[in-house]
């Protein structure tokens, strides 16, 4: 029996046993995490270089590319790591570094889809209010609000998983670390201590989501009011990037979370692993550009200027 206190590493599970499949995995994650990079990168320096985005509904967009980016950098190098050398171990500071880091990432993003489904409501349901309710201060008060929240919420559930006692080994049955996988090595008489905390996280996930299911209940009605039907595919297309990458985010996460123990399986819980917190990030970016000509707008004009440049230097040092 061991516990907290002697425990130096943890054991990752890994993805493979063959060395073909690891490398296999390696390229695939590779892939991703270079999808990942280059979309939400690419969204961040449109929203920030153009200056007809600099609007509430892309001033969240790019704090959600921030969430992604640093969710996908959290998990998926070690991942990758461990299949090119083909280990499974990571530090006791390593795995406490990384439930803190994508709980923060998962929370805060959580937080922001939130805070743009009230984004949506005031730009269909209440349009003259728009810049009052949704100015410059309060736009950048609700982002820190979503931000601090995260953090608060990633200190708290890792502060109270490494303080309980692990005494049943430290084998993970997860490629990353993962609270609920780290709270079955911890001892019985901890229950209370772990039910506490699960019921404020579910508290406050279902305070969110009733937000959210109310915004979007006031915007379908207040859509279909609207006596044109052009009108009313404009108001649609606005909102459906959105609720596309929100009901992504909340059915991948709680299916895995609340599957039943029936279907469970060591490779389901892989693949649905992969599916709530590396997949997203990657599909975000196109999931908000596809629908977005103001965003596809900005990304021109980014490409643009960025190959003007690039033929631009080279002239000017013949020149000179």
């Amino acid at each position: 029996m061991s516990n907290s206190s002697s425990i130096s590493h943890f054991l990752l599970l890994p993805l493979a046993d063959m060395r073909q499949l690891q490398l296999l995995h390696f390229c695939l994650f590779l892939g991703i995490s270079l999808a990942a990079l280059l979309g939400n990168g690419l969204i961040i320096s449109a929203v920030a270089c153009g200056h007809h985005l600099h609007t509430p509904m892309f001033f969240f967009l790019l704090n959600l590319a921030l969430t992604d980016l640093g969710c996908i950098c959290t998990t998926v190098p070690k991942a990758m790591h461990n299949s090119v050398w083909d280990t499974r171990i990571i530090s006791y500071s390593g795995c406490a570094a990384q439930v803190f880091f994508f709980l923060f990432f998962i929370s805060a993003e959580y937080f922001l889809l939130t805070v743009m489904s009230y984004d949506r409501y005031v730009s269909i349901c209440k349009p003259l209010h728009y810049g009052t309710l949704l100015g410059s201060r309060a736009c950048a008060h609700m982002a820190a609000a979503a931000w601090a929240s995260g953090f608060l919420n990633a200190l708290l559930h890792t502060a109270n998983t490494f303080s309980l006692p692990l005494s049943q080994g430290n084998a993970l049955g997860q490629f990353f670390c993962e609270i609920p996988h780290i709270l079955k090595l911890s001892c019985s008489h901890s229950y209370l201590k772990k039910f506490g905390i699960s019921v404020f996280t579910s508290f406050l996930a279902l305070g969110c989501f009733v937000f959210i299911v109310f915004s979007y209940v006031q915007i379908f009605s207040t859509v279909l009011r609207i006596p044109s039907e052009q009108g009313q595919h404009k108001a649609f297309s606005t909102c459906l990037p959105h609720l596309a990458v929100l009901s992504l985010f909340i059915s991948s996460a709680v299916f895995s979370y609340l599957k039943p123990s029936s279907i469970s399986s060591p490779s389901l819980d892989l693949s649905l692993s992969i599916l709530y917190s590396v997949v997203p990030p990657a599909l975000n970016p196109l999931i908000y550009s596809l629908r977005n000509q103001e965003l596809k707008g900005g990304l021109r004009k980014l490409m643009t200027l960025c190959f003007q440049k690039r033929l631009f230097v080279p002239a000017w040092r013949d020149t000179k």
